[in-house]
């Protein structure tokens, strides 16, 4: 029997294919919580310890650091339900794909499933709408081609904990009739925290792309959980020394000629993380380049500050008038 040693991927057009990336720094604009990885119902956030060089002049003689963190898999978790949850004429999309969490749809026509991949175990019947015979699923495995990273805040703040308390709904109660407030504690980081983070696709069209362009743009007002949620890109002088600009690069390539502005997490002084930031970010086939919005060699071509903004608005654009396919007029 001969082997199929092809991917398996199935093409719907003819577009070409481009690896793409989004860097950006996240700035938390009031305190956030983001719940711990293995706290399960305590109020504690999920931090990070980072082993630090012994020759770093900055440790003051420490070995470690203890770091606020965005995890990349609660990001990606959030990116992926604003597409679950958007909005297509009187209904969302994921509604319409019968595409969720945890089941997922899994077929390779799905814009969601398509980028972010999909897992079905084994066999199961779906409910369709109206009420009719069960949609029958097979045991597939979508392999995903959109990663998350980054994360690690920059600034050395630990979190703060502050007392809440959840009230009962009542406008008057008579003593003793009805609970009285209950009060408890959480962790928050704390506001004006700056969050590097990375997303990575592999071989994707524009029109997959621009799925992956409206899930991250949509998520950043829900990062975090419970209240309060959203962080903003980061403003600051970036091309010119007197204009604010979002610091966000956006990638497309065949090879990945630019140098990736990752920053180094054992960092925690904001200015040096800028700098290592802004060096890459202007660093394209091992030469440092005019600082500029855009920069381009042969096939590679990189967007930055107030030009990568606009370029995800375009891929935005595409993404409703291609998936959401709906007039966003409203009428009086």
């Amino acid at each position: 029997m001969a082997i199929n040693v092809k991917s398996g991927l199935e093409n719907y057009s003819d577009e070409p294919r481009f690896h793409f990336d989004i860097y950006a720094i996240l700035e938390g604009s009031q305190e956030l919580f983001f719940g711990h990885e293995t706290q399960v119902n305590v109020n504690i956030v999920e931090t990070v310890i980072i082993p630090l060089p012994g020759n770093d002049e900055e440790t003051n003689g420490d070995d470690e650091l203890e770091k606020c963190y965005l995890s990349p898999t609660k990001r990606r978790g959030v990116e992926r339900r604003a597409l679950i949850w958007a909005p297509t004429g009187n209904e969302l999309l994921g509604d319409t794909l019968n595409c969720g969490i945890p089941h997922t749809c899994s077929q390779a026509k799905c814009p969601i499933c398509r980028v972010f991949g999909g897992l079905i175990t084994s066999p199961i019947d779906i409910e369709t709408e109206p009420k009719g015979k069960p949609e029958k699923r097979p045991e597939t495995t979508l392999i995903g081609r959109l990663t998350h990273s980054g994360g690690v805040a920059i600034q050395e703040l630990g979190p703060e904990e502050k007392q809440r308390a959840m009230h009962p709904s009542m406008l008057t109660k008579d003593p003793g009739k009805e609970p009285t407030p209950t009060p408890f504690k959480r962790e928050y980081n704390q506001p004006g925290l700056l969050y590097p983070v990375y997303n990575h696709c592999l071989s994707m069209t524009e029109r997959e792309f621009s799925a992956v362009a409206y899930a991250f743009m949509g998520a950043l007002a829900r990062l975090g959980a419970g209240n309060p949620k959203g962080v903003k890109i980061y403003d600051a002088p970036l091309i010119k020394e007197d204009v604010d600009e979002p610091w966000i690069v956006v990638d497309r390539y065949l090879a990945p000629l630019g140098k990736r502005p990752v920053v180094s997490p054992t960092i925690k002084d904001v200015e040096k993380a800028k700098k290592q930031f802004k060096a890459a970010a202007f660093s394209v086939a091992g030469r440092k380049k005019e600082a500029a919005n855009e920069l381009a060699d042969g096939n590679f071509h990189r967007y930055i500050g107030d030009a990568a903004i606009a370029k995800l608005s375009e891929y935005l654009i595409k993404f409703e008038k291609g998936e959401l396919n709906v007039d966003a007029e409203i009428g009086d």
